[in-house]
Protein backbone atom coordinates (compact mmCIF):
# COMPACT_ATOMS: atom_id res chain seq x y z
CA UNK A 1 0.00 0.00 0.00
CA UNK A 2 1.08 3.58 -0.56
CA UNK A 3 1.61 5.71 2.48
CA UNK A 4 -1.64 7.56 1.97
CA UNK A 5 -3.61 4.37 1.42
CA UNK A 6 -1.99 2.76 4.45
CA UNK A 7 -2.88 5.72 6.62
CA UNK A 8 -6.49 5.58 5.41
CA UNK A 9 -6.60 1.83 6.10
CA UNK A 10 -5.07 2.25 9.53
CA UNK A 11 -7.68 4.67 10.86
CA UNK A 12 -10.55 2.34 10.09
CA UNK A 13 -12.03 0.20 12.79
CA UNK A 14 -11.63 -3.58 12.38
CA UNK A 15 -15.26 -3.97 11.43
CA UNK A 16 -14.98 -1.50 8.58
CA UNK A 17 -11.56 -2.48 7.18
CA UNK A 18 -13.14 -5.29 5.25
CA UNK A 19 -15.25 -2.74 3.49
CA UNK A 20 -12.36 -0.46 2.59
CA UNK A 21 -12.40 -1.78 -0.97
CA UNK A 22 -15.81 -0.26 -1.43
CA UNK A 23 -14.54 3.06 -0.17
CA UNK A 24 -11.55 3.04 -2.50
CA UNK A 25 -13.47 1.82 -5.51
CA UNK A 26 -16.24 4.40 -5.27
CA UNK A 27 -15.06 7.21 -7.46
CA UNK A 28 -16.09 10.55 -6.04
CA UNK A 29 -17.62 8.92 -2.87
CA UNK A 30 -18.09 10.93 0.31
CA UNK A 31 -15.37 10.98 2.97
CA UNK A 32 -17.69 9.48 5.60
CA UNK A 33 -18.22 5.74 5.96
CA UNK A 34 -21.19 4.12 4.18
CA UNK A 35 -23.71 4.28 7.04
CA UNK A 36 -26.05 1.68 5.65
CA UNK A 37 -23.38 -1.02 5.89
CA UNK A 38 -22.57 -0.30 9.54
CA UNK A 39 -24.08 -2.03 12.51
CA UNK A 40 -26.16 -0.17 15.05
CA UNK A 41 -23.25 -0.17 17.53
CA UNK A 42 -20.96 1.35 14.93
CA UNK A 43 -23.50 3.97 14.04
CA UNK A 44 -23.93 4.91 17.69
CA UNK A 45 -20.14 5.15 18.00
CA UNK A 46 -20.09 7.55 15.08
CA UNK A 47 -22.87 9.61 16.66
CA UNK A 48 -21.06 9.78 20.02
CA UNK A 49 -17.92 11.00 18.34
CA UNK A 50 -19.97 13.88 16.92
CA UNK A 51 -21.78 14.60 20.17
CA UNK A 52 -25.09 13.58 18.65
CA UNK A 53 -27.97 11.66 20.25
CA UNK A 54 -27.72 7.86 19.94
CA UNK A 55 -31.35 6.89 20.54
CA UNK A 56 -33.59 5.42 17.87
CA UNK A 57 -33.67 2.68 15.28
CA UNK A 58 -31.01 2.19 12.65
CA UNK A 59 -32.79 4.27 10.01
CA UNK A 60 -33.07 7.21 12.43
CA UNK A 61 -29.34 6.95 13.31
CA UNK A 62 -28.37 6.97 9.64
CA UNK A 63 -30.63 9.95 8.95
CA UNK A 64 -29.06 11.84 11.87
CA UNK A 65 -25.54 11.18 10.54
CA UNK A 66 -26.54 12.20 7.03
CA UNK A 67 -28.06 15.46 8.30
CA UNK A 68 -24.94 16.19 10.34
CA UNK A 69 -22.71 15.50 7.37
CA UNK A 70 -24.76 17.81 5.13
CA UNK A 71 -24.74 20.64 7.67
CA UNK A 72 -21.03 20.42 8.60
CA UNK A 73 -19.41 20.00 5.18
CA UNK A 74 -17.71 23.22 3.92
CA UNK A 75 -18.74 23.60 0.31
CA UNK A 76 -15.56 25.30 -0.96
CA UNK A 77 -12.92 23.05 0.69
CA UNK A 78 -11.48 20.22 -1.39
CA UNK A 79 -10.50 17.36 0.87
CA UNK A 80 -8.99 13.96 0.42
CA UNK A 81 -11.58 11.29 -0.13
CA UNK A 82 -9.69 8.89 2.10
CA UNK A 83 -9.94 10.80 5.39
CA UNK A 84 -12.76 11.53 7.72
CA UNK A 85 -13.35 14.69 9.68
CA UNK A 86 -12.48 12.93 12.94
CA UNK A 87 -9.45 14.69 14.47
CA UNK A 88 -8.63 11.62 16.55
CA UNK A 89 -8.40 9.52 13.39
CA UNK A 90 -5.92 11.99 11.92
CA UNK A 91 -3.72 11.74 15.00
CA UNK A 92 -3.86 7.93 14.85
CA UNK A 93 -2.79 8.00 11.25
CA UNK A 94 0.19 10.19 12.11
CA UNK A 95 1.31 7.73 14.83
CA UNK A 96 1.03 4.68 12.58
CA UNK A 97 2.57 6.24 9.52
CA UNK A 98 5.41 7.91 11.38
CA UNK A 99 6.41 11.47 10.84
CA UNK A 100 4.02 12.43 8.14
CA UNK A 101 4.57 15.40 5.96
CA UNK A 102 2.41 18.17 7.34
CA UNK A 103 1.77 19.47 3.86
CA UNK A 104 0.01 16.23 2.96
CA UNK A 105 -2.31 16.25 5.94
CA UNK A 106 -5.77 17.49 5.05
CA UNK A 107 -6.81 20.68 6.74
CA UNK A 108 -9.17 20.48 9.64
CA UNK A 109 -12.76 21.03 8.75
CA UNK A 110 -13.63 24.56 9.72
CA UNK A 111 -16.58 24.86 12.00
CA UNK A 112 -19.59 26.07 10.16
CA UNK A 113 -20.50 29.47 11.40
CA UNK A 114 -24.09 30.13 12.04
CA UNK A 115 -25.46 33.34 10.80
CA UNK A 116 -26.46 35.52 13.63
CA UNK A 117 -30.09 36.54 13.46
CA UNK A 118 -30.77 40.07 12.38
CA UNK A 119 -30.95 42.52 15.17
CA UNK A 120 -34.48 43.37 16.01
CA UNK A 121 -36.06 45.85 18.25
CA UNK A 122 -38.65 44.05 20.32
CA UNK A 123 -42.02 45.57 20.09
CA UNK A 124 -43.75 46.12 23.42
CA UNK A 125 -46.82 44.40 22.03
CA UNK A 126 -44.87 41.28 21.10
CA UNK A 127 -44.33 41.70 17.34
CA UNK A 128 -41.05 40.43 15.88
CA UNK A 129 -39.96 43.64 14.17
CA UNK A 130 -40.80 47.20 14.87
CA UNK A 131 -41.38 48.71 11.46
CA UNK A 132 -41.84 52.44 11.32
CA UNK A 133 -45.06 52.26 9.33
CA UNK A 134 -47.62 54.98 9.27
CA UNK A 135 -50.75 53.94 11.04
CA UNK A 136 -53.89 54.22 9.00
CA UNK A 137 -57.01 55.30 10.68
CA UNK A 138 -59.74 52.75 10.20
CA UNK A 139 -62.85 54.27 8.66
CA UNK A 140 -65.48 55.14 11.18
CA UNK A 141 -68.38 52.75 10.92
CA UNK A 142 -71.57 54.63 10.52
CA UNK A 143 -74.17 53.63 13.01
CA UNK A 144 -77.25 52.62 11.10
CA UNK A 145 -80.52 53.35 12.74
CA UNK A 146 -82.52 51.23 10.29
CA UNK A 147 -83.52 47.80 11.55
CA UNK A 148 -82.02 44.69 10.02
CA UNK A 149 -85.37 43.26 9.00
CA UNK A 150 -87.56 45.18 6.61
CA UNK A 151 -90.49 46.72 8.41
CA UNK A 152 -93.81 45.41 7.17
CA UNK A 153 -96.12 48.05 5.74
CA UNK A 154 -99.47 47.87 7.44
CA UNK A 155 -102.61 48.32 5.30
CA UNK A 156 -103.81 51.91 5.33
CA UNK A 157 -100.57 53.26 6.78
CA UNK A 158 -99.39 55.11 3.62
CA UNK A 159 -100.64 58.31 2.02
CA UNK A 160 -102.24 57.66 -1.39
CA UNK A 161 -100.69 59.19 -4.54
CA UNK A 162 -102.10 62.44 -5.85
CA UNK A 163 -105.02 62.11 -8.31
CA UNK A 164 -104.95 58.28 -8.11
CA UNK A 165 -108.74 58.04 -8.05
CA UNK A 166 -109.10 60.02 -11.30
CA UNK A 167 -106.67 57.70 -13.08
CA UNK A 168 -108.29 54.61 -11.54
CA UNK A 169 -111.74 55.65 -12.78
CA UNK A 170 -110.35 56.37 -16.24
CA UNK A 171 -108.93 52.82 -16.40
CA UNK A 172 -112.29 51.44 -15.30
CA UNK A 173 -113.88 53.29 -18.25
CA UNK A 174 -111.24 52.01 -20.70
CA UNK A 175 -111.77 48.45 -19.42
CA UNK A 176 -115.53 48.55 -19.37
CA UNK A 177 -115.86 46.25 -22.40
CA UNK A 178 -113.87 43.47 -20.67
CA UNK A 179 -112.21 42.34 -23.92
CA UNK A 180 -108.63 41.70 -22.78
CA UNK A 181 -107.10 38.17 -22.84
CA UNK A 182 -107.46 37.85 -19.08
CA UNK A 183 -111.22 38.30 -19.41
CA UNK A 184 -111.61 35.05 -21.35
CA UNK A 185 -108.62 32.96 -20.25
CA UNK A 186 -108.05 34.15 -16.70
CA UNK A 187 -108.20 31.95 -13.62
CA UNK A 188 -111.64 33.32 -12.74
CA UNK A 189 -113.20 32.35 -16.09
CA UNK A 190 -111.70 28.95 -16.98
CA UNK A 191 -112.80 26.61 -14.13
CA UNK A 192 -115.84 24.38 -14.58
CA UNK A 193 -118.66 25.17 -12.17
CA UNK A 194 -121.05 22.30 -13.02
CA UNK A 195 -118.83 19.66 -11.36
CA UNK A 196 -119.30 21.01 -7.85
CA UNK A 197 -117.66 23.60 -5.60
CA UNK A 198 -114.65 21.46 -4.63
CA UNK A 199 -113.75 20.68 -8.25
CA UNK A 200 -114.29 24.33 -9.18
CA UNK A 201 -111.90 25.46 -6.43
CA UNK A 202 -109.29 22.91 -7.48
CA UNK A 203 -109.47 24.11 -11.07
CA UNK A 204 -109.06 27.73 -9.95
CA UNK A 205 -105.90 26.71 -8.09
CA UNK A 206 -104.66 24.75 -11.11
CA UNK A 207 -105.24 27.66 -13.51
CA UNK A 208 -103.23 30.00 -11.29
CA UNK A 209 -100.39 27.48 -10.91
CA UNK A 210 -100.20 27.20 -14.71
CA UNK A 211 -100.30 30.98 -15.25
CA UNK A 212 -96.81 31.71 -13.97
CA UNK A 213 -94.53 32.89 -16.84
CA UNK A 214 -97.23 31.93 -19.36
CA UNK A 215 -99.63 33.98 -21.50
CA UNK A 216 -103.32 33.71 -20.72
CA UNK A 217 -104.15 32.26 -24.14
CA UNK A 218 -101.76 29.35 -23.54
CA UNK A 219 -103.18 28.83 -20.06
CA UNK A 220 -106.68 28.68 -21.52
CA UNK A 221 -105.69 26.11 -24.13
CA UNK A 222 -103.94 23.98 -21.51
CA UNK A 223 -106.82 24.16 -19.04
CA UNK A 224 -109.28 23.00 -21.69
CA UNK A 225 -107.01 20.03 -22.51
CA UNK A 226 -106.86 19.11 -18.81
CA UNK A 227 -110.62 19.42 -18.49
CA UNK A 228 -111.11 17.01 -21.38
CA UNK A 229 -108.72 14.62 -19.61
CA UNK A 230 -110.54 15.08 -16.31
CA UNK A 231 -109.38 17.92 -14.08
CA UNK A 232 -110.17 16.63 -10.61
CA UNK A 233 -107.89 16.08 -7.65
CA UNK A 234 -108.25 12.30 -7.80
CA UNK A 235 -107.66 12.07 -11.55
CA UNK A 236 -104.56 14.29 -11.47
CA UNK A 237 -103.25 12.20 -8.58
CA UNK A 238 -103.77 8.99 -10.58
CA UNK A 239 -102.37 10.37 -13.86
CA UNK A 240 -98.77 9.32 -14.48
CA UNK A 241 -96.08 11.97 -14.66
CA UNK A 242 -95.36 11.61 -18.39
CA UNK A 243 -99.00 11.94 -19.43
CA UNK A 244 -99.57 15.00 -17.26
CA UNK A 245 -96.37 16.62 -18.48
CA UNK A 246 -97.50 16.14 -22.08
CA UNK A 247 -100.90 17.68 -21.34
CA UNK A 248 -99.36 20.90 -19.94
CA UNK A 249 -96.30 20.89 -22.21
CA UNK A 250 -97.04 24.34 -23.72
CA UNK A 251 -96.89 26.33 -20.48
CA UNK A 252 -93.67 27.78 -19.14
CA UNK A 253 -91.61 25.56 -16.82
CA UNK A 254 -93.99 22.65 -17.44
CA UNK A 255 -91.58 20.09 -15.92
CA UNK A 256 -91.63 21.84 -12.55
CA UNK A 257 -95.35 22.49 -12.75
CA UNK A 258 -96.04 18.81 -13.44
CA UNK A 259 -94.11 17.88 -10.32
CA UNK A 260 -95.90 20.54 -8.25
CA UNK A 261 -99.34 19.48 -9.48
CA UNK A 262 -98.70 15.86 -8.51
CA UNK A 263 -97.43 16.89 -5.08
CA UNK A 264 -100.37 19.26 -4.48
CA UNK A 265 -102.92 16.60 -5.48
CA UNK A 266 -101.49 14.17 -2.94
CA UNK A 267 -101.42 16.81 -0.19
CA UNK A 268 -105.04 17.81 -0.87
CA UNK A 269 -106.21 14.19 -0.69
CA UNK A 270 -104.27 13.40 2.49
CA UNK A 271 -104.74 16.64 4.40
CA UNK A 272 -107.79 18.47 3.01
CA UNK A 273 -110.17 15.67 2.00
CA UNK A 274 -109.73 16.48 -1.70
CA UNK A 275 -110.48 20.20 -1.32
CA UNK A 276 -108.07 23.16 -1.27
CA UNK A 277 -106.99 25.15 1.82
CA UNK A 278 -109.39 27.90 2.85
CA UNK A 279 -106.88 30.73 3.37
CA UNK A 280 -104.11 32.31 1.34
CA UNK A 281 -101.57 31.64 4.09
CA UNK A 282 -102.35 27.91 3.97
CA UNK A 283 -102.22 27.87 0.16
CA UNK A 284 -98.74 29.39 0.17
CA UNK A 285 -97.50 26.28 1.97
CA UNK A 286 -98.33 24.18 -1.10
CA UNK A 287 -95.53 23.44 -3.60
CA UNK A 288 -95.41 25.95 -6.46
CA UNK A 289 -97.94 28.41 -4.98
CA UNK A 290 -96.81 31.98 -4.32
CA UNK A 291 -98.53 35.04 -2.80
CA UNK A 292 -100.02 36.30 -6.08
CA UNK A 293 -101.67 32.96 -6.82
CA UNK A 294 -102.87 32.44 -3.25
CA UNK A 295 -104.59 35.83 -2.93
CA UNK A 296 -106.35 35.49 -6.29
CA UNK A 297 -107.47 31.92 -5.57
CA UNK A 298 -108.77 32.98 -2.18
CA UNK A 299 -110.84 35.75 -3.77
CA UNK A 300 -112.16 33.69 -6.72
CA UNK A 301 -112.76 30.41 -4.88
CA UNK A 302 -114.01 31.65 -1.51
CA UNK A 303 -114.98 35.28 -2.09
CA UNK A 304 -112.66 36.53 0.64
CA UNK A 305 -109.80 39.00 0.31
CA UNK A 306 -106.75 39.15 2.57
CA UNK A 307 -104.26 40.57 0.07
CA UNK A 308 -103.72 41.84 -3.48
CA UNK A 309 -102.48 39.51 -6.19
CA UNK A 310 -99.76 41.48 -8.00
CA UNK A 311 -98.23 40.19 -11.22
CA UNK A 312 -95.48 41.62 -13.41
CA UNK A 313 -97.90 43.84 -15.40
CA UNK A 314 -99.09 45.55 -12.24
CA UNK A 315 -95.59 45.79 -10.79
CA UNK A 316 -94.33 47.57 -13.92
CA UNK A 317 -97.31 49.91 -14.38
CA UNK A 318 -97.59 51.04 -10.77
CA UNK A 319 -93.89 51.90 -10.69
CA UNK A 320 -94.23 53.85 -13.95
CA UNK A 321 -97.18 55.76 -12.48
CA UNK A 322 -95.12 56.46 -9.32
CA UNK A 323 -97.80 54.83 -7.22
CA UNK A 324 -95.13 52.62 -5.64
CA UNK A 325 -91.36 52.59 -5.48
CA UNK A 326 -90.32 48.95 -5.45
CA UNK A 327 -88.13 46.38 -7.17
CA UNK A 328 -90.24 43.23 -6.68
CA UNK A 329 -93.94 42.41 -7.17
CA UNK A 330 -94.17 41.40 -3.52
CA UNK A 331 -92.89 44.79 -2.38
CA UNK A 332 -95.34 46.42 -4.80
CA UNK A 333 -98.14 44.46 -3.18
CA UNK A 334 -97.21 45.67 0.30
CA UNK A 335 -96.97 49.32 -0.76
CA UNK A 336 -100.23 49.12 -2.72
CA UNK A 337 -102.04 47.62 0.24
CA UNK A 338 -100.60 50.46 2.32
CA UNK A 339 -102.86 53.07 0.66
CA UNK A 340 -105.39 51.43 -1.70
CA UNK A 341 -108.86 51.07 -0.08
CA UNK A 342 -109.54 47.45 0.79
CA UNK A 343 -112.81 47.41 -1.11
CA UNK A 344 -110.76 47.53 -4.33
CA UNK A 345 -108.30 44.76 -3.45
CA UNK A 346 -110.33 42.01 -5.10
CA UNK A 347 -110.89 43.78 -8.43
CA UNK A 348 -107.56 45.51 -8.97
CA UNK A 349 -105.77 42.50 -10.46
CA UNK A 350 -108.13 41.71 -13.35
CA UNK A 351 -108.76 45.42 -14.03
CA UNK A 352 -105.10 46.42 -14.36
CA UNK A 353 -103.73 43.18 -15.81
CA UNK A 354 -106.23 43.49 -18.68
CA UNK A 355 -105.32 47.14 -19.20
CA UNK A 356 -101.61 46.27 -19.34
CA UNK A 357 -102.28 43.48 -21.84
CA UNK A 358 -104.11 45.85 -24.18
CA UNK A 359 -101.42 48.54 -23.98
CA UNK A 360 -98.66 46.04 -24.71
CA UNK A 361 -100.32 43.49 -26.99
CA UNK A 362 -103.34 45.25 -28.57
CA UNK A 363 -102.01 48.72 -29.34
CA UNK A 364 -104.52 49.73 -31.99
CA UNK A 365 -107.45 48.81 -29.76
CA UNK A 366 -105.89 50.66 -26.82
CA UNK A 367 -105.42 53.81 -28.95
CA UNK A 368 -108.96 53.76 -30.34
CA UNK A 369 -110.45 53.26 -26.88
CA UNK A 370 -108.35 56.14 -25.53
CA UNK A 371 -109.51 58.42 -28.35
CA UNK A 372 -113.15 57.45 -27.81
CA UNK A 373 -113.28 57.83 -24.03
CA UNK A 374 -114.57 60.82 -22.05
CA UNK A 375 -111.08 62.26 -21.57
CA UNK A 376 -108.96 61.36 -24.64
CA UNK A 377 -106.12 63.72 -23.89
CA UNK A 378 -105.67 62.30 -20.40
CA UNK A 379 -106.06 58.74 -21.68
CA UNK A 380 -103.35 59.27 -24.33
CA UNK A 381 -101.06 60.66 -21.64
CA UNK A 382 -101.72 57.60 -19.50
CA UNK A 383 -100.86 55.09 -22.22
CA UNK A 384 -97.76 57.15 -23.07
CA UNK A 385 -96.64 56.87 -19.46
CA UNK A 386 -97.14 53.11 -19.62
CA UNK A 387 -94.85 52.76 -22.64
CA UNK A 388 -97.08 53.05 -25.70
CA UNK A 389 -95.50 55.12 -28.49
CA UNK A 390 -98.67 57.04 -29.40
CA UNK A 391 -97.28 58.94 -32.42
CA UNK A 392 -95.58 55.91 -33.96
CA UNK A 393 -98.56 53.61 -33.54
CA UNK A 394 -100.89 56.40 -34.66
CA UNK A 395 -99.05 56.69 -38.00
CA UNK A 396 -99.11 52.91 -38.31
CA UNK A 397 -102.87 52.71 -37.90
CA UNK A 398 -103.77 56.00 -39.64
CA UNK A 399 -104.85 57.82 -36.48
CA UNK A 400 -102.57 60.88 -36.72
CA UNK A 401 -105.35 63.45 -37.08
CA UNK A 402 -107.44 62.06 -34.25
CA UNK A 403 -104.39 61.95 -31.98
CA UNK A 404 -103.38 65.48 -32.92
CA UNK A 405 -106.87 66.84 -32.18
CA UNK A 406 -107.07 64.97 -28.87
CA UNK A 407 -103.61 66.10 -27.83
CA UNK A 408 -104.14 69.83 -28.48
CA UNK A 409 -104.37 71.89 -25.26
CA UNK A 410 -107.63 73.53 -26.29
CA UNK A 411 -110.35 71.90 -28.38
CA UNK A 412 -110.80 73.37 -31.88
CA UNK A 413 -113.67 75.82 -32.45
CA UNK A 414 -116.75 74.49 -34.33
CA UNK A 415 -115.79 76.38 -37.53
CA UNK A 416 -112.31 74.89 -37.73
Amino acid sequence: LSRRSFRSFAIMSPSTRSRSGALHSSSGAEDEAPWTEMTVSELKSQLRSRDLPVSGVKAALIQRLEEHRSSSRPPATKRSKYFTNNNQSLKGAARIGGAANTTEAPPETPTKKRKSPPSVTPDPKGSALKTPTKKRKSPQKSKSTSPRKRTRIEPGSLSPPENWERIYKLVEELRSDRSAPVDTDGGHELPEKHLGPAVHRFQVLTALMLSSQTKDAVVGETMRALQRHGLTVENIHDTDHETLNALIGKVGFHNNKTKFMKQVAEILILQYDGDIPGTADEMMKLPGVGPKMAYIVEHVAFGTVSGIGVDTHMHRMFNELKWVDSNTPERTREQLEGWLPKRRWGEVNVLWVGFGQEVQQQKEKALRKALACSSPREALGLVRTLGLDVEKEGRRFGLEEEIERASSPTPPSPGE
